[in-house]
């Protein structure tokens, strides 16, 4: 059984590229284009990973991590972002006791692929 991803980005392109990129790659990933439709997504499709922008419209990538742990525990979430403002919200999430794993955006394919295969 291939391992579910919910790779989760305002800008589609960059949401629906990592899709292909990780389909390709043994894995079962579906987009979700905000933080809002992520956790939608989320109460259905189970997935075992979240990949997610940070900062986002609607809801941030780490309020939606945050919401979608509370529904699965187990889920695993690897956070990416090429703006500065993530530091203070990434303080601010684990200052209330949620940890998160960062990458730098743009995030080169090959390296997203190591992340998740160690």
């Amino acid at each position: 059984m291939k391992p579910k991803i919910l790779v989760v980005d305002d800008e589609r392109v960059i949401a629906d590229t990592l899709v292909i990129i990780l389909n390709r790659n043994g894995f079962e990933a579906t987009a979700a284009y905000s933080g809002e439709s992520a956790v939608e997504l989320a109460e259905s499709l189970r997935p075992e990973m979240i990949i997610s922008d940070v900062i986002m419209n609607d809801m941030n990538g780490i309020d939606a991590a945050i919401h979608i742990r509370k529904m699965l525990p187990q889920c695993k979430v690897l956070l990416f972002s090429g703006q500065a403002a993530t530091a203070d919200l990434l303080e601010k999430a684990r200052s209330h006791g949620h940890e998160f794993e960062i990458l730098a955006k743009p995030v080169h394919p090959q390296d997203l692929l190591m992340r998740l295969r160690s």
